[in-house]
C-alpha cells in the first residue's frame, strides 16, 4: 500500500476510485464488471480492498443490487473529483490545441441527462473551445444541420428511419411505458397519453405501437419538454414513453401485465456539418467517448 511522503496516509489507486463510481452509478458489480472490463471477483476485489484501506464498508449489499453507505455517499463527490482533476491534468497535455467555436446542437430532454457531464468534461480537455448550444427538435435540427446552421447534432431516431440513416449511432436503449406507481391512467379507455409534439420520434413509436396492437388511445397532454408529460404522470392522468434508464420512483415502467405493447428501441444519432473544423471533430470525438462510458445500451 502506497502512502503519502511525509504523513502517513494511504494513497489509493485511482483505477479503485474508477470502479468505486461505476458500482455507485450502475447500483450492480455485475455491470460495473462489464464497463471497467474486469471479472466480477475483480471487482469485488477492488472493493474489498478500497473498503479495507479506509476501515469502513462503502457498499451495502441489497439482493442483486447495492446501494451506497452513508460514508460511501461521502466518498463518491471525492472520488468523481479526484478521477476528473486526474483526467483535466493528463489532457493538458495529451490533447491537441484546439480552439474555437463548435455550434452544438441536442433534443432538449438532454439538457439535464446527457449535456452536464458533456460539456464539463470537455471544458476542461478543450478550454480553448467555445460550445454554442442550441436546444430543440429532431427534425429541426436535422434541417439546421443540413443547412449548416449547426456544425455538430445529436438527435433521437427510431432505427430503420432517415434520421437513423443518417449519422453515427452512439447510443441505444428501449423506450418504455411510464406511469405513476398504483396509478389507475393505464387502465382507462381509450389509452390517454401524454407525449412530446408532432414530429417526436417517441412519439410516433408509441402510436405505431398502440396501432399495431389495436389498442385505441388518445393523445390527452401535449408539451414539447419531457417535464410538461412528468406532470400528467405525476397526476396520474396519462402514460408516455420515456428512455428505460431515466425511470424513477415514483413512476414505474408499464407493460404486457398492464395490457401495454413493447415499443422497441430508439437511437440517439450523431452527425456533423459538411466540411467541419478541427474543433468540431474534437467534440464530436469527446460525445461518443462520453456514450462509450454510459454503456447502457450501447450498440456493437
Amino acid at each position: 500500500m502506497q502512502k503519502l511522503p511525509g504523513t502517513g496516509i494511504p494513497l489509493i489507486d485511482l483505477e479503485l476510485y474508477r470502479t468505486f463510481v461505476v458500482i455507485a452509478e450502475t447500483s450492480s458489480f455485475t455491470k460495473a464488471s462489464e464497463l471497467v472490463g474486469r471479472t466480477p471477483s475483480a471487482v469485488s476485489m477492488q472493493i474489498k480492498k478500497l473498503e479495507t484501506i479506509l476501515g469502513l464498508a462503502v457498499f451495502a449489499r441489497e439482493g442483486r443490487t447495492v446501494r451506497l453507505t452513508p460514508e460511501g455517499e461521502a466518498l463518491l463527490g471525492y472520488a468523481r473529483r479526484i478521477l476528473m482533476l486526474n483526467e483535466e491534468a493528463v489532457g493538458l497535455f495529451l490533447s491537441p490545441a484546439v480552439e474555437g467555436e463548435v455550434r452544438f446542437g441536442a433534443p432538449s430532454d438532454f439538457g439535464t441527462r446527457f449535456l452536464p457531464n458533456i460539456l464539463s468534461r470537455f471544458a476542461r480537455s478543450h478550454p480553448g473551445v467555445n460550445v454554442d448550444v442550441h436546444l430543440d427538435g429532431s427534425p429541426v435540427l436535422d434541417e439546421k444541420i443540413r443547412k449548416g446552421e449547426l456544425d455538430l447534432a445529436l438527435f433521437t431516431a427510431r432505427p430503420d428511419t432517415g434520421l437513423a440513416k443518417g449519422g453515427e449511432i452512439v447510443f441505444t436503449e428501449p423506450l418504455v411505458w411510464v406511469g405513476l406507481e398504483g396509478g389507475i391512467a393505464y387502465e382507462r379507455d381509450p389509452l390517454p397519453l401524454a407525449v412530446s409534439t408532432p414530429g417526436c420520434p417517441w412519439r410516433r413509436a408509441a402510436r405505431i405501437a398502440l396501432d399495431d396492437a389495436q389498442k385505441p388511445y388518445r393523445i390527452s397532454y401535449t408539451s414539447f419538454h419531457s417535464a410538461g408529460q412528468e406532470a400528467a404522470l405525476l397526476a396520474d392522468l396519462a402514460v408516455a414513453p420515456f428512455p428505460a434508464s431515466v425511470i424513477e420512483t415514483p413512476l414505474q415502467v408499464l407493460d404486457e401485465r398492464h395490457g401495454l405493447p413493447e415499443i422497441g428501441d430508439y437511437h440517439i444519432v450523431m452527425r456533423e456539418r459538411a466540411k467541419a473544423g478541427k474543433a468540431t471533430h474534437a467534440f464530436a470525438q469527446h460525445v461518443e467517448e462520453c456514450f462509450k462510458e454510459l454503456g447502457y445500451g450501447m450498440t456493437a
